[in-house]
């Protein structure tokens, strides 16, 4: 069973208090994402990063303040959850093809988006296509809103998605409870880091 593990949004502006649109307590699941980060690595666990990557004035601001607006501070992935050899994936139709080499050999490919959804950057559907992963265990910021997104367009394709709630991040936490209801209704599996870093359960 090939595994991908799907890192969503571990940016700066989300993941500390310092950032523009910190999501409180985030914090506190920094060491356990850096736990996956290094296990994904330690163990040849590709990881697809998302990272949204905002214009000056982009569309997004208008229902929250301005964050992560590319080659800002705060748009960077938090150190722990990045390696050495990530190739980044903008949002441009196409970019994929001229990248197909490096992606195959790289351990972490950060996708970039200016919307909540990841889907809506061209390029996912073929990068999965190429991935051809079994198995995606997503975790991140935040869970009703990004991780959401990621986590049940995953679903929709056919996949074996896990989501690992204590390496993701809620605004709120009944929404946050809502979405795993949800989730695990739809075939999702709901896990933990530790359970995430053993093989999994057939």
């Amino acid at each position: 069973m090939k595994t991908v593990f799907f890192d969503v949004d571990t940016q700066l502006d989300f993941l500390f208090p310092a950032g523009a649109l910190y999501v409180p307590g985030a914090e506190d699941i920094v060491n356990t994402l850096g736990e996956l980060t290094r296990f994904a690595a330690a163990n040849e666990i590709q990881i697809i990063s998302t990272a949204d990557a905002h214009i000056e004035n982009d569309v997004e601001f208008q229902l929250w303040k301005p964050h992560c607006v590319a080659g800002t501070a705060g748009q960077q992935k938090a150190a722990n959850t990045l390696l050495s050899h990530s190739v980044v994936l903008g949002n441009v139709p196409g970019d994929l093809d001229a990248m197909r080499p490096r992606i195959r050999e790289s351990s972490q490919i950060v996708l970039e988006k200016r919307a909540v959804d990841i889907f809506t950057n061209p390029n996912v559907g073929p990068l999965l296509e190429l991935v051809n992963a079994d198995r995606y265990v997503v975790y991140g910021v935040v869970t009703e809103i990004c991780v959401q997104c990621a986590a049940f367009g995953l679903l929709e394709r056919g996949a074996r998605v896990e989501l690992v709630s204590d390496a993701s991040k809620a605004l709120s936490i009944g929404e946050g409870q809502n979405v795993l209801a949800r989730f695990e209704a739809r075939g999702g599996i709901v896990t933990t880091a530790a359970s995430a870093m053993k093989p999994p359960q057939l």
